[in-house]
Order: structure tokens, then sequence, then C-alpha cells
């Protein structure tokens, strides 16, 4: 049986992982090299979520993590011929590879994961709340 406790905690772990995913987005936002420090923009990370597998009374489910999917997008192209990540030849030459991060959007999506994470503490409390009182009552 899934409480409600299981559904919110789930949901919290999510978030969690999306906020993680959203802040390495922002934080490499001006990365330009992979991990091997080959001139290759970061990727960013977007987490996708899925109903959990296990329903509970009434048809409640909780969430889980589908996937973490990494963007194929082309990076953004900035002309800056005396950074040292400019590209040496080619018609792209002088031109720096950026990873394709909108921060703004990054920030909006920060903003409602964090609130969605508010949201489930706050109905963590009201079950906790609405257990300690049905226990004072039949006490």
């Amino acid at each position: 049986m899934i409480s409600a406790f299981d559904i919110s905690t789930s949901a919290l772990v999510a978030q969690q992982a999306r906020m993680d995913a959203i802040a390495g987005n922002i934080a490499n936002v001006s990365t330009t090299r992979n991990e091997a420090g080959e001139l290759e923009p970061y990727k960013p990370r977007y987490v996708t979520f899925a109903t959990d597998e296990t329903k509970g009374p009434f048809g409640a489910a909780g969430v889980n993590i589908s996937s973490v999917n990494i963007s194929q997008d082309p990076p953004k192209l900035k002309y800056q011929p005396g950074h040292p990540d400019a590209i040496a030849s080619g018609p792209n030459k002088g031109f720096v590879a950026y990873p394709n991060i909108n921060v703004m959007a990054e920030m909006v999506n920060h903003m409602t994961a964090r609130r969605a994470y508010e949201a489930n503490i706050g109905v963590i409390e009201i079950s906790k709340n609405l257990g300690q009182q049905t226990l004072r009552i039949l006490g």
C-alpha cells in the first residue's frame, strides 16, 4: 500500500534529481571542453519523470525518474578569435563552441522544481498532522 508519505517522498527524490541536473546545466554554461580535455562543449541534461508502477489505494501512484536525457542540440557558436578554445580551421574558424543552454529557461525550471519540492514537503507535514490528530481523537 502506498501512503501519502511514499508518494510525496518519491516526488521529493525526483524533483531533487531535476534540480541537480538544472544546477549542473547552469554551472557548465561556459564549459567548452569535455572531461578528457577535448574541445567539446558541455551537453545539458534533462530529467524525465514517469508514473511509478506501484499503485496504491484509489489508484494513487508515486513518481520516478524515467531517464536523464543528454541534449543533442548543436552548440552555440560565438566569434572570439583570441580565445584559446577557438576553432583553428574550417568554416567556423575563430568561433568558440559553447553549450546550448538558455540560462533564463533553466532558472524558470529551477523555480518550478523548487516549488514542487516545497509543495510535497507541505503534503508530508499535513499528512503527519492529520495522523497525529487522528491518534489524539482515538486515544
